[in-house]
């Protein structure tokens, strides 16, 4: 069994639904550009009855949108429908989604209706909806909790009064796959008219068997996955897009199927949706988190250096990220920490390399984050011996909260010594701005940290700075019990390194 699945993007109706995701008409319309680019076939622009700012985002999106279908919900009455309707009008492709919850736990406590009332309100819905579009998409909310009889007897009904699209969702994330794949299996085999319609589904992650659910229903024949850019979404969110996109893809053998998604837009759309809603991609989240790409353990980046299929079941260029990430940490290994060296543009024998990479385990294991700029900062003091042009001579500073921070700065710049004074906005901005003066250099400081590197009151203080001039970024680090001296040391460091480099005095 093989086929087109449709991709139906619930991002702007189902994922604003996260709370703190709500977005603005302008931020909406943005995002439905991007699953335009994407080739997403089915928009869901909204809930128009639901605000006035919804139904003019829906009515602004099927004005733009010119390629992809433009969905809008309504609940089965006539004033949600009519409502939906005119904001919809005006799209090239119009569906309406109407919907309705069908088990009994809904019906006893939500709806208050009996299933006979539930049965002919979707009728009437779908078919009143039929009347004004072409297209009509009816879901059964909850359908997995619902007596499969009274569910096959809606979907019958509401396959007679029109609709185009029957849609199953898992609403609270219930189901599990055995489960919801024989219930699509029982769906497609027991409802008559299902092969005139497409069959949808719609898979809440409660158990995160979201993404599970959804390719286990379209191996039993579902033609259509609602879904969400990041998995955004009510309570656990939706199911992720990237995910089935990515994994239907990925396993052709046992998913031999085929979506219109332009892959390589991924991570782009990822970024945007995450950027407007504010919700942060988790570094581990699969195809499009900071790690999905990025190795650390040695034993996997020797791996993926030899041979990048030994673990990486896609690439990262496939789903727009520029290229794989070797993290340099901890666990990394002599072959990773050889081949950075290497692409920062620095050839050393293989005893200095060993020297380097005895030093940069030792500094790995006291820091979180290890840079290109301590690597570098390793092979230029370790191993290529940086001659050091600016040097400190004397350093005094006049501070305090009754005038005005001057420091005094003695240095030694190529064999002369300057000296110069300067004012700043604390002791630390008038050292640094002396310095600049004396040196007569245009850096521009981009980081400033300072770590207590012994205890007590007379701790010895370990600042890093981190500076960058046309494109190119340094780290320099300075030690004294004086913060104040050790932050012009770590800044006049930092100045010898930039220097070294501009000097290209490396091989490459």
């Amino acid at each position: 069994m093989s086929g087109l699945v449709k991709i139906f993007d619930t991002t702007l109706r189902d994922g604003e639904q996260s709370p703190g995701a709500t977005m603005n008409v302008a931020e909406k319309v943005r995002i439905a550009e991007q699953l335009e680019k994407l080739n997403v076939d089915i928009i869901e622009a909204g809930f128009p009855i639901s605000s006035e700012g919804d139904f003019e985002a829906v009515r602004e999106i099927a004005k733009t949108v010119r390629r992809s279908r433009v969905a809008a919900l309504a609940r089965t009455n006539r004033q949600d429908i009519e409502r939906a309707w005119d904001a919809m009008k005006f799209a090239r492709f119009p569906i309406l989604h109407t919907f309705i919850a069908t088990s009994d736990i809904h019906l006893r406590y939500k709806l208050r209706k009996t299933r006979d009332e539930v049965l002919d309100e979707a009728i009437k819905a779908v078919r009143y909806a039929k009347t004004l579009c072409e297209n009509v998409e009816f879901s059964a909310e909850d359908a997995t909790r619902s007596d499969v009889q009274f569910l096959i007897a809606v979907i019958e009904a509401a396959i007679r009064a029109g609709a185009t699209t029957i849609n199953i969702p898992d609403t609270v994330g219930y189901a599990i796959p055995s489960e919801f794949g024989a219930l699509i299996r029982t769906i497609r085999q027991r409802v008559q008219g299902i092969e005139k319609v497409t069959l949808s589904v719609h898979c809440h992650n409660d158990l995160g068997l979201a993404v599970a659910n959804s390719l286990v229903a379209i191996q039993n024949g579902a033609r259509q996955v609602e879904c969400t850019i990041n998995g955004i979404g009510e309570r656990a969110g939706n199911t992720s897009l990237e995910e089935v996109v990515m994994a239907i893809r990925t396993r052709k053998d046992l998913l031999p199927f085929h979506t219109q998604i332009i892959p390589k837009h991924i991570f782009a759309t990822s970024r945007l949706v995450s950027k407007i809603t504010g919700m942060v991609v988790q570094p581990n989240k699969a195809i499009v988190g900071a790690n999905a790409f990025a190795h650390e353990s040695g034993i996997h980046q020797d791996g993926i250096l030899k041979e990048k299929l030994t673990y990486e079941i896609m690439t990262p260029q496939s789903v727009g990220i520029q290229k794989t990430s070797i993290v340099l940490g901890k666990l990394s290994g002599r072959h990773a920490f050889k081949e950075k060296v290497k692409e920062l543009g620095y050839r050393i024998a293989e005893e200095d390399l060993e020297l380097a990479f005895n030093r940069f385990k030792q500094l790995a294991d006291k820091k979180r984050e290890i840079y290109d700029e301590d690597i570098e900062s390793i092979v230029v003091e370790e191993v290529l011996r940086m001659p050091h042009r600016f040097k400190l001579v004397y350093l005094n500073v006049v501070a305090g909260n009754v005038t005005v921070p001057t420091a005094t700065v003695q240095m030694e710049v190529d064999g002369k010594v300057i000296q110069e004074a300067g004012f700043g906005d604390g002791p630390v901005d008038a050292t640094f701005k002396t310095i600049k003066k004396i040196t007569r250099t245009k850096s521009k400081l981009l980081q400033f940290a300072i770590n207590a590197i012994t205890s007590g009151t007379e701790a010895q203080g370990e600042v890093t700075v981190r500076l960058e001039e046309k494109g190119q970024t340094v780290i320099g680090q300075g030690a004294d019990t004086d913060v104040i001296v050790a932050s012009a040391k770590a800044y006049i460091n930092a100045l010898n390194k930039m220097e070294f480099k501009k000097q290209k005095l490396v091989g490459m």
